[in-house]
């Protein structure tokens, strides 16, 4: 297995070795924690200990892990938990709790005080109280370095891209091969095409491309109506479809995102407007981004421009109408990263995706999404797959 190579520059080579830097704790399976992964690049299912201390990176790995951990992670030294454990258990016959063998393994190394994440476990930060260990958490980012994507980082991104692009290409070859049949229902394969069809074939194309599908959407009609509805139930001819697919990269665990809407038939009069509006607003958002523009004014120009092409933003029948999400939001090693784009000043190489949509009950749902990367002046588009309205 090749070590994933990350974007984050070796804080034992780059920072300035003093004793009053503070020490860094994190405890977490890195399969789902950002900050963890992002710092050993090493992929565990389980949670382990990271201790950064003077330029020196620690990890505490299980017996399972730690050689493999020897030979992927980036760290300094090793420390195996099942000594530290029978330290702690001793005569005991029992095994003590995973905060006990952690209070114990910082007493030894003469830690009283540690910068967490803010989602540290509570049970965690009493024990270590108890042991007059301090633990302060973070107010922001834990790896500040994080927000400005390096080099590297841009490249498995695109990789990511490129995945799921492979998935909605299977989408639009899936569509394009089903035929509208009663009640205009799609069938494909000789049977009838359901949102749950098709978001497999895009999954499965996903897994194939190497990435790992996660919460896939495919709502057609006036499920794309509620955003985050990934669709249920048989997809029809003449309807929009709301295609959102961010799978994360299994090799790096950079995530894509990228959304298209398409319609298999022939489009109404109010389904294109709808839709070329949606596009039409992506594209002045595009124009605006650049670093040191401020997100809310692009958000607002946006809506501003959906309202006069006579789409409000407002409640009807009960319901939000019109262009009721965020523009975007970061894109990393989380799929919704800092910073969302209209509470920020933008920066110099920030990725974000760049979101908007339309959604009215009874004509439908339209979102466009692209990943881009703000310069200093201006933004690169990362993705490039193509917009196309009509199957």
């Amino acid at each position: 297995m090749t070590k994933p190579q990350f974007g984050v520059n070796k804080y034992s080579r780059t920072m300035n070795k003093t004793k009053t830097k503070p020490a860094r704790l994190i405890v977490a399976a890195s399969e789902q924690d950002p900050d963890i992964l992002y710092a050993t690049k090493f992929w565990a299912p389980d949670p382990f200990i990271f201790l950064q201390r003077n330029g020196k990176r620690t990890l505490v790995l299980s017996d399972l892990e730690i050689d493999r951990g020897r030979k992927q992670a980036d760290a300094d030294e090793f420390v195996m938990f099942s000594e530290l454990e029978r330290e702690v258990q001793g005569n005991s016959k029992k095994t003590p709790p995973y905060e006990k063998v952690l209070a114990h393994f910082l007493r030894k190394r003469g830690v009283r005080s540690a910068v967490v994440p803010k989602n540290f476990p509570l049970r965690y930060a009493e024990e270590l109280g108890a042991n007059n260990i301090r633990v302060r958490a973070t107010n922001g980012l834990y790896w500040p370095e994080r927000e400005a994507k390096s080099d590297k980082e841009i490249d498995m991104m695109r990789r990511a891209l490129r995945i799921t692009e492979a998935g909605l290409k299977r989408a639009m070859e899936v569509l394009k091969a089903s035929k509208p049949a009663s009640r205009k229902r799609l069938r494909w394969n000789g049977k009838t095409l359901t949102s749950e069809m098709l978001r497999a074939e895009i999954d499965s194309t996903v897994l194939r491309a190497g990435g790992v599908p996660t919460g896939t959407i495919v709502a057609g009609g006036d499920q794309a109506c509620d955003p985050h509805e990934r669709g249920h139930g048989p997809l029809h001819a003449d309807s929009l479809i709301i295609l959102d697919v961010f799978p994360r990269d299994a090799k790096t665990g950079y995530f894509g995102d990228m959304t298209r809407t398409v319609l298999r038939g022939h489009a109404s009069k109010a389904q294109r407007k709808l839709w070329e509006t949606v596009k039409a607003g992506q594209a002045l958002a595009l124009r605006r981004i650049k670093a040191g523009a401020d997100g809310m004014t692009i958000h607002k120009a946006i809506q501003q421009f959906f309202t006069s092409r006579g789409f409000p933003t407002e409640v009807r029948n009960g319901r939000r109408v019109g262009f009721f999400h965020g523009t975007g939001h970061g894109l990393g090693l989380e799929i919704h990263e800092h910073p969302r784009l209209q509470k920020v000043v933008l920066k110099d190489r920030q990725v974000l995706t760049v979101e908007p949509g339309l959604y009215y009950p009874g004509v439908g749902g339209a979102r466009q999404e692209d990943v881009v990367m703000v310069t200093k002046t201006g933004c690169k588009i990362l993705s490039r797959f193509p917009k196309q309205l009509e199957i």
